[in-house]
């Protein structure tokens, strides 16, 4: 059977890593926090004009872990297809670096087509069309996951024009925690994320 070969066995694993992350991050809603926000939130803002050349990977647009489970999916398929074509023409299946090469390109290619498409589903009001800064003392309110200082959750933001921005937050005070529901206000950025204290006005969010 080649889902056990030896040639097989960079496929057998990213499918497995697939299913971990889809557990850890099933596991994650029981407990109130969302590992793949968690991952948003610790990758580091593009360099200028890296964000346009890498623009067809849809970094940014779609969550990482949703893009990461779509290239293992992409990466798994096209090598266990390659070699099953290998062992019926060749009568034997390709060593595992050989066969990796073009079901690497196959992973980047689906996420590159079926990231767009979800990029395109997401709802529209999830925007960067302001600046990141201008979001500084904008009122918010926690959607996923629970924040403390040194762990960031995702809250929903307005901008000055009523659209909704999704961003990662934690306390910028020591001992505040944020959970699901609470208001916050937007005081600093710091790298990816912001900092935040309890919102006094919650009334006018």
């Amino acid at each position: 059977m080649i889902w056990f070969a030896q040639e097989t066995w960079p496929f057998g694993a990213a499918l497995l890593l697939m299913l971990a992350l889809f557990i850890i991050e099933g596991a994650g809603l029981i407990f109130s926090v969302s590992p793949s926000s968690w991952l948003d939130g610790l990758m580091p803002d593009m360099p200028d004009g890296v964000d346009g050349a890498l623009g067809w990977l849809h970094l940014g647009k779609v969550p990482f872990l949703i893009l990461l489970g779509i290239f293992l999916a992409g990466f798994a398929m096209s090598g266990y297809a390659i070699q099953s074509f290998s062992k019926a023409l060749l009568g034997g299946l390709l060593p595992a670096w050989l066969a990796s090469i073009p079901s690497v390109l196959a992973g980047f290619s689906l996420v590159s087509g079926l990231g767009g498409l979800i990029a395109r589903i997401m709802p529209s009001d999830e925007t960067t069309a302001v600046s990141e800064q201008s979001l500084i003392g904008r009122a918010g309110v926690i959607t996923q996951g629970i924040a403390r200082q040194g762990m960031a959750a995702q809250a929903k933001v307005r901008d000055v024009h009523g659209r909704a921005h999704y961003v990662m937050v934690e306390p910028d005070l020591e001992g505040d925690t944020f959970e699901e529901g609470s208001a916050v206000l937007l005081v600093k950025k710091n790298g990816a994320k912001y900092h935040g204290i309890k919102n006094p006005h919650p009334e006018l969010l």
